[in-house]
């Protein structure tokens, strides 16, 4: 009873608060001075036509929304409940706290009504043809996706496929190193295996020439391949975990053989890092050492603070997904995509219905958009696995807790280098979740923490010369204290990882001129057919 009395109280509290704040935004709305009126965070554009500022009315709208969104997340902040019922319901109250928002309704929005009388109507029209064209479509435009083709405008980096199987073909890029003098370009021994996720297509790290990463590790003396995973249809719906993992290991093995090399470095990229880790473990297992060094971008690797994707995750959740895929099946990509946009609501979704279906507008052409609405599908006993053995369960965490490929995995016989790059307002893989791999791998890891997101912090090329990064020598075991005794270092990353790289890469010689070979010849030029599947 004690604690249902001050909880009342609390909540008695609060909206009193609310209640005499209200009284104040309805006072200055008829000509009173009123102090403290709630504004929009930094970067919010929603209200940035001058009519929420300057018009008593559309100011009171906007104000009056701000000051019940935090009253809402107050009270969510306040419930008395477990943690995980917390972030749910602080979730649910955000998502509904967006989608209210009075710039997404027409009679609400200034902008939209000005639109439309300038247009006589015409705007309003469009806009309903946007929204059929939508529905047809299944999702919302976020670019003007006819300005985009993979091969034409989009992953250029010349190569070749010299491997396929049912799950990837793995693509080998043609050396361009720039030589000094005319010289032949030089190569390291070991090539570099990138892992992208295979929950996206895996040109996001070759968009364009000047923001290419792929691109930017061949300049840099690498001979390098990629694996570009299956859009999976229905044939390919019982592939497992362990099936990804064993294509990877087969990735080096071709690499290896291609290079006539000892090892191979290797890259992995967000999920695509929780693959890679997964399969150094197997190998450390089988006493295998087919592995130089490991690059691990935006990876998860312990699962107990996932961030705001663990909203999703729970046994009742996962447990329907394996009765319905879980022994066959897929995940449509379309699932994925309303999952990961609904994250960022406000960046993703809420401008677009405004902007399309309100105002009538045409999105603008954006590379990393078209790439971001190019989704993939997923085997479902291959997804099942992974949020199962992951995030529900978190046993990669665990020496000897998660099976794979007919062996325990122990990232702590993971014995090798590891460059292990976060970015600091990734709302994917937490920065914090993602300095936990320091103390689960052995071997001696370098951390560095990006500034920006999950995409833009790794995609930030080094010619740009934007940003910054965080890097330190020493790494305490809490990831805050770490970053209180880092040096911040104007800048890419990319040019620190190379730097790293290259004590790894082995002697340099020149490479053969042509791309495979005998026993992998070209089968067909980058970026092969397996990236041009549409979901």
């Amino acid at each position: 009873m004690p604690g249902l009395l001050q909880a009342n109280a609390r909540f008695g509290q609060m909206q009193s608060g609310y209640i005499a704040k209200q009284a104040q935004l309805w006072a200055a709305m008829l000509g009173a001075q009123a102090a403290g009126a709630p504004a929009p965070e930094p970067g919010d554009r929603r209200f940035a036509a001058i009519e929420w500022r300057d018009n008593p009315y559309y100011a009171y709208v906007k104000q009056s929304y701000l000051l019940a969104s935090g009253f809402l997340a107050e009270l969510a902040e306040a419930a008395e409940m477990d943690a995980k019922s917390k972030e749910k319901l602080q979730f649910a109250v955000k998502q509904w706290s967006d989608a209210m928002s009075p710039a997404n309704f027409a009679a609400l929005n200034p902008a939209v009504l000005k639109q439309a009388l300038d247009s006589k109507g015409e705007s309003l029209a469009q806009g309903l043809a946007n929204l059929i064209a939508d529905m047809r479509k299944g999702r919302i435009s976020q670019t003007d996706e006819s300005a985009f083709e993979v091969g034409r405008n989009i992953a250029l980096t010349p190569g070749d496929v010299v491997f396929e199987n049912g799950l990837i073909q793995l693509i080998q890029y043609q050396a361009m190193q720039d030589a000094p003098s005319g010289a032949a370009p030089l190569v390291g021994a070991r090539p570099l295996v990138i892992v992208p996720p295979c929950i996206n297509k895996y040109y996001i790290l070759d968009l364009r020439p000047e923001n290419s990463l792929v691109r930017y590790a061949v300049e840099q003396g690498n001979t390098v391949f990629v694996l570009s995973w299956r859009n999976v249809g229905a044939a390919e719906g019982h592939y497992s975990w362990d099936d990804y993992v064993e294509s990877i290991l087969k990735a080096f093995e071709v690499s290896k053989e291609i290079t006539r090399a000892d090892r191979v470095n290797a890259l992995g990229f967000c999920v695509g890092g929780t693959l890679l880790a997964t399969a150094l473990a197997v190998q450390a297992a089988k006493g295998e050492n087919g592995v130089e060094s490991a690059t691990y971008l935006a990876t998860m690797l312990d699962f107990s603070a996932p961030g705001q994707l663990g909203v999703f995750i729970d046994e009742n959740g996962v447990a329907a997904r394996e009765s319905a895929i879980g022994a066959g099946g897929i995940l449509p990509g379309a699932d994925l995509a309303s999952t990961f946009n609904a994250l960022r609501a406000n960046d993703l979704i809420w401008p677009y219905v405004v902007n399309n279906y309100l105002m009538g507008g045409a999105p603008a052409a954006f590379d990393l958009l078209y790439w971001n609405a190019d989704s993939t599908n997923l085997p479902g006993p291959m997804y099942c696995s992974y949020v199962r053995n992951t995030y529900l369960e978190n046993k990669l965490r665990l020496p000897g807790a998660l099976q794979s490929c007919g062996v325990s995995v122990d990232l702590g016989k993971v014995d090798k280098p590891s460059f292990i790059l976060a970015t600091r307002e990734d709302h994917i893989v937490p920065w914090r979740a993602a300095y936990r791999s320091v103390g689960l791998l052995g071997g001696s890891k370098k951390f560095v923490l990006g500034a920006s997101g999950h995409i833009a912090g790794v995609v930030n090329p080094a010619s740009g010369n934007k940003r910054s990064y965080w890097s330190s020598d020493t790494y305490p075991q809490d990831a805050d204290a770490w970053l209180d005794q880092a040096r911040e270092e104007r800048g890419s990353w990319w040019p620190q990882w190379s730097e790293w790289l290259e004590k790894f890469k082995g002697e340099l010689r020149t490479p053969p001129a042509k791309t495979g070979s005998a026993q992998y010849p070209s089968i067909e030029p980058a970026p092969g057919r397996y990236v041009k599947q549409k979901a």
